[in-house]
């Protein structure tokens, strides 16, 4: 569905007789996010929608006829997801929660599940299904090469109680040991750092740049503009600098996991 919409946004831009760069500048996008739109890698915002019917003369077609989103994903979310699933490698850091992808299910509950407003049962047990659809990128034992960088409190805050951090804890430790992803986590005790304001994703791919995603509370902006990009990957090389060796990362998993299982 995505890429015969894309099909048909460049159909009409070279109907208008519009280049990528060209379109890019009348809607206030860039020429790279057109590229991946066309190419049926992202699903526009209602906004993007609005500025494409308007720059090609196409009424509401494009707003009312986005491709569909996951419902239990939320709207500043959904781009990421999409390339999430299409990545060669991933370098996430995580300031307060377990990545999605590395979350199990009776952690991921815990988190869904105390969400403000409070949601019904129905409601968290779907968006817990789709934390774990999320999570099957892992299966392939090879790719996406993923990096993790953990600051300290993700381990240390009891989210579900401590028989649910105890196995969360355990899972990303026995992923790190397989070989399946890289670990690394922040101590306390170095302080500030340059990722300390909120969580961040790095995505890197075979066949287009690579792109970031920022998230905080109740907003979250994907960046794919290339100096963008490359600052936030600095900064990320920056504090993986100052970080744990894998090796001692791990036994600290290990050791917070089994320190967990002794207050159970």
């Amino acid at each position: 569905m995505a890429s015969t919409y894309g099909d048909w946004i460049r159909q009409r831009r070279e109907a208008a007789e519009l280049t990528q760069q060209e379109l890019a500048d009348v809607t206030v996008m860039t020429r790279s996010h057109i590229a991946h739109i066309e190419a049926g890698r992202r699903v526009p915002s209602e906004e993007d929608a609005r500025r494409l019917d308007m720059a090609l003369n196409t009424g509401d077609v494009l707003r009312s006829f986005r491709p569909a989103r996951d419902a239990m994903v939320p709207d500043y979310f959904e781009a990421a997801r999409l390339l999430e699933q299409q990545t060669v490698m991933i370098r996430e850091f995580a300031l307060s929660y377990v990545p999605g992808i590395l979350q199990t299910e009776r952690y991921a509950r815990a988190v869904l599940g105390s969400s403000f407003p409070r949601v019904s049962d129905e409601e968290c047990d779907r968006r817990v299904v789709t934390r774990l659809e999320r999570a099957k990128i892992l299966d392939d034992p090879v790719a996406p090469a993923v990096w993790v960088l953990l600051d300290e409190a993700v381990l240390r805050r009891r989210i579900g109680g401590p028989d649910v951090m105890a196995e969360q804890l355990s899972h990303i430790a026995h992923l790190g040991e397989s070989g399946r992803i890289q670990v690394h986590v922040l101590p306390y005790a170095l302080g500030s750092h340059p990722l300390l304001s909120n969580m961040l994703t790095l995505m890197w791919f075979d066949d287009q740049p690579p792109a970031a995603y920022g998230e905080g509370l109740h907003m979250g902006k994907l960046h794919d503009s290339p100096s963008v990009v490359q600052d936030l990957q600095h900064r990320y090389d920056f504090a993986l600098g100052n970080a744990l060796p894998h090796s001692e990362s791990l036994a600290l998993l290990r050791a917070t996991a089994r320190d967990y299982e002794r207050h159970d």
